[in-house]
């Protein structure tokens, strides 16, 4: 079955690169616990690839927090992909799938995690070696992922949520999204249309915070 396997492969950054430098950096700022000062540039850093680096760690984190209720995320149980019954979600990449197709939410789920491991290992999109310049189109691309990458998040919340608390993993979900909508804020990486399934507890999570 689909949930006995890795769910994708985990995207690593190669150590003793400048990303891997600044992926530590992001990790020591993270345990300091002040979210919003972690997501924020490191000064004299490349913008680019400082987003480059969190985007990868988001597809990582996300992969092993979706990874662990595969089984309850089924045909039968999500035979669309929504998050809560206002929002649905199709599934088009524009290259092999030009017109959004309605499919179950691990499908979805699926095509989307695949789709941005094939960016993320694109050489020409996510250089990784040192002085190879980004891409003009790289913000736009890195907007994509990030707003795909939420639609997972935004799912597990409306429709797996009471399987995460069985988990005891609630603090888990929690930290990590607070991370990715910090950083998306900062940034101003998702349009607020695209956060509204998770609009209250967005506000729950940044009043905390102020």
């Amino acid at each position: 079955s689909r949930s006995s396997k890795t769910f994708k492969p985990k995207k690593n950054i190669p150590e003793g690169s400048h990303q891997y430098e600044l992926l530590k950096h992001a990790e020591a700022t993270l345990g300091s616990g002040n979210l919003r000062q972690a997501v924020m540039l490191p000064e004299g850093e490349d913008l680019n690839e400082w987003i480059a680096v969190n985007t990868v760690d988001f597809f990582n984190q996300i992969n092993m927090l979706y990874g662990t209720i595969t089984e309850f995320c089924t045909e039968a149980s999500c035979p669309v992909m929504s998050a809560g019954p206002r929002y649905e979600y199709h599934w088009a990449d524009g290259t092999n799938i030009k017109k959004p197709i309605k499919c179950s939410a691990p499908k979805y789920i699926d095509y989307l995690m695949t789709w941005v491991q094939d960016q993320l290992d694109d050489e020409t999109l996510f250089p990784s070696k040192i002085g190879v310049p980004f891409p003009k189109n790289f913000m736009s691309v890195a907007k994509t992922i990030l707003k795909r990458l939420f639609r997972v998040y935004a799912h597990i919340y409306h429709q797996h949520f009471d399987s995460v608390m069985q988990l005891q993993e609630e603090a888990h979900l929690n930290t990590s999204f607070k991370h990715f909508i910090f950083f998306v804020q900062e940034f101003n990486l998702i349009d607020r249309r695209e956060l509204a399934p998770l609009q209250e507890l967005i506000e729950k999570l940044g009043s905390k915070d102020r």
